[in-house]
Order: C-alpha cells, then structure tokens, then sequence
C-alpha cells in the first residue's frame, strides 16, 4: 500500500513540473530556468523513484534474516525403560468346543417344544418330543410277545422235567426226553427274540423325546408344532434338522500364525521349560486391555501352503459368558520372560530405505540421526531393540520442521507406558 501511494504522489509531482514549464513556454521570459531549478526536479524525482523501486527489496532481506536467525524448538524426552516380555499378537475367532445339530432318530409329528430361542439348557433337558403313540403300540405287541414266549419256556422247562423222571423209571424214553430238550432250547430263543423285540421298541419309544445332550445355548427351532419329523437311527436316510445347540462354558479361540512368528515361537519355547509359553491373553473387541485368560492347546502340523501360516487354537474359559462363537478377539502370546527394553513414541521412529532412524539432540542442541532396531508396539510406544542410549534426548514433537545437522532449542518431555502395558 505504502508503495502504491509514493508512486502516485511521484506521478502528481512530475504533472505538475511537466504543468509549469509548459506554462513558461507559453509565456515569454527573458531567461531560461537554471540549472538548479532542473536539478531541484530531477532530485525529487529519483528520490521518489528510488524510493518505489528499492524501497520494498532493501526492508525485505532484513525481515527474513532475522525471522532464519530463530532456532526452531521441539519437545525431547529419554526413552522410557521397561521390564516386558517378547510376545506375539495375533486377531483370532471364537468357536464352541461342543456343537450339535439335533435331529431326531424316529419319525413322527412333533407334538411339544421344550425350549425359547436362545435359553440356556442342561443336560437332559426336554427339547423336542414326538407323538409316542405308534411307539406305545409297538411296546404294548413286544411285552405281548415276551410274555408268550417266557410261557412257552415255562412250559417247555416242565414237560422236559416230567420226561426226565420217566426215563429214570424206565417209564418213558430217551427220544422222548431229548425232544423235550430240544422244545425247551427254541422257547428260550423265541424268548430272547422277543426280549430283544421289547428293547427296539423301549429305544425307539424313548426316543420320541430328543433331550439336550450338554449344557449350552438353544439357537432358534427349525420346526414347528405339528409338523411331520423325519428320522433315521443310523442317519442313513434323510432326517430333519430341528435346533442347533452350542456349549457355552469353554470356546475355542482359533487363529493363524505367520511362518516367521512360528519360528519366533518355537525358538523361544525350546529354550523353556515352565508353562508360559502355553498362556495366551485375551482382549474383546470392546476393550482395550488383555484381561482375559487361555490355555494354548493345539498348534497345527503342517503350514497351509496357499497362505503361508500355521493353524492354531486356545482354549478359554467362559465365566461371565461374554465369549460368543463366531465373535473376533485379539490374542496375545508371551514367547519369553521380561527383560528390560526401551521406548520411543511410535512416530518418533523414520522410516530410511531398509533401516529405521530417530532423531536426537545432542548437548550443543544439533539434530543428529541414530539408526535403530524397532520392535513391537506397546500402547503406541515403539520398543527398540537396539541403537539407542538411555540418555539420549528423543526428538518427541516438532520432526517435520527439523533436519539433521539443524540447531534447535529443545524442550523436555516425559514419557510413560500405560499401566496395562507393563
């Protein structure tokens, strides 16, 4: 703004000498103006060029290099040091370790249901039950039937008695007494055929009521009331499926390593001999803490070639039942005792070519870069294995405004490690 008023004030000045010497033109005067008269204009006249043109550049250099004489400040902080365990962490999913689809094994109409969609159940629990009265008539013809053929034993076993005390004297006949024998022995296998008669009908009958076969939770019931069951005892024909129950005291909790942190963990566990390696903590979807516990109880024996990891399950309690089949979990191993580490905030660690760098500050307050080995993650804290003094000073706050080599002022920090992390 300052510029554009001195070039106007230049241009009214310059109007009005170009006015007065016209006006002088035109009037006659004996003289001509002097030569202090044209030096005084052609004075004014730099000046305020001068001052339009190199004004501005002359104030501008002086600005700057006083604003790029401040050192840039940034938050420093040591790193944090911390007895922790190496572990792994994996994302795993919930599966019931018993799970049943019940179907029946005689057919027939469903007559009563036992159960509300998604109630929890015992063990012998009524479930289901069919209509037992084709059953109860089969029952009633097979208990006829033993009854007959225990008769015929009964009597069988007499007529042989008699017999044997007329061949004794000499009343009656050897042939008569062997066929009396003979008699007796097929009255008792009819007597075992109707006994076996009257258990395939006791099976069948007490079939009719489907009972739960563990403890667990019901899903919804497939079939309704009065509709036609269809059965197979060997489930050799087609049969109806009616509800689908799981167990809800232990899940499963299955999930995939990696071919290199198979290797970590094999490693770390031949050189142990207590149980750590067998414990696996747990943290919901909801959560943000590991306060779950499992039992690490199967690891797969072959490495699936398609994608490179391995299968493996824990086993979970589950107290609270808050643990629900098919839900997403995330899983962490412990693969060797504490041992002390130290601490940088993730985004303090640069990323170069194949290595990783962190800035430091030394005591005269440069910017110098330390190559690190990096670890895992501990509540957005980067544990670094190697590269690092615990008395460097971190850059913390403020990397992208600094480079190496660069002075700066720095500020301290501190730095902890969340409560559930140590």
């Amino acid at each position: 703004m300052d510029t554009i008023i001195t070039e106007i004030e230049a241009r009214r000045i310059s109007a009005e000498i170009e006015t007065q010497m016209s006006k002088r033109s035109a009037t006659p005067t004996p003289k001509k103006p002097g030569l202090k008269t044209w030096g005084a204009s052609l004075a004014i006249l730099g000046l305020v060029a001068g001052g339009v043109i190199f004004g501005p550049e002359l104030v501008a250099p002086e600005t700057m290099s006083a604003a790029s004489a401040t050192p840039p400040s940034v938050d420093v902080s040591t790193p944090v040091q911390q007895e922790l365990a190496q572990r792994l962490e994996f994302l795993g999913q919930f599966s019931p370790v018993q799970q049943v689809g019940l179907r029946a094994q005689v057919g027939g109409t469903l007559i009563q249901i036992g159960f509300k969609d998604g109630d929890i159940v015992h063990k012998g629990d009524l479930l289901f039950e069919i209509d037992p009265t084709p059953y109860q008539i089969k029952m009633s013809e097979a208990v006829a039937q033993l009854q007959s053929a225990q008769a015929r034993v009964d009597l069988a076993n007499r007529e042989l008695a008699r017999a044997d005390t007329l061949k004794q004297t000499g009343a009656g006949t050897v042939e008569v007494a062997d066929q009396r024998s003979a008699e007796l022995r097929s009255a008792q296998a009819a007597l075992d055929e109707a006994l076996a008669t009257v258990r395939d009908a006791k099976f069948d009958l007490d079939h009719t009521r489907i009972t739960a076969p563990f403890t667990g939770r019901m899903g919804s019931h497939l079939v309704s009331v009065g509709n036609l069951i269809a059965g197979s005892r060997a489930g050799s024909s087609p049969t109806t499926l009616l509800a689908t129950i799981v167990s809800t005291g232990s899940v499963y909790l299955n999930f995939d390593m990696s071919e290199a942190d198979y290797m970590t963990f094999l490693r770390h566990r031949l050189t142990q001999s207590g149980p750590l390696a067998e414990k696996v903590k747990i943290e919901l979807a909801d959560e943000d803490k590991f306060t779950h516990e499992g039992a690490l109880d199967f690891i797969d024996n072959t490495l699936d070639r398609s994608s490179g990891t391995i299968h493996a399950r824990a086993t979970v309690p589950n107290t609270g039942g808050l643990l629900t089949p098919g839900g997403f979990a995330r899983v962490r191993v412990d693969v060797s005792p504490p041992a002390m580490v130290m601490l940088v905030p993730d985004a303090s660690v640069l990323p170069d070519q194949s290595n990783h760098i962190v800035l430091t500050v030394s005591a005269q307050g440069v910017v110098t870069p330390r190559v690190v080995e990096i670890g895992g993650l501990r509540d957005g804290l980067r544990v670094i294995r190697s590269g690092l003094q615990p008395s460097d000073r971190v850059i913390v706050n403020g990397i992208p405004t600094v480079r190496p080599g660069l002075t700066v002022v720095p500020h301290s920090e501190s730095l902890r490690l969340a409560s559930n992390q140590a």
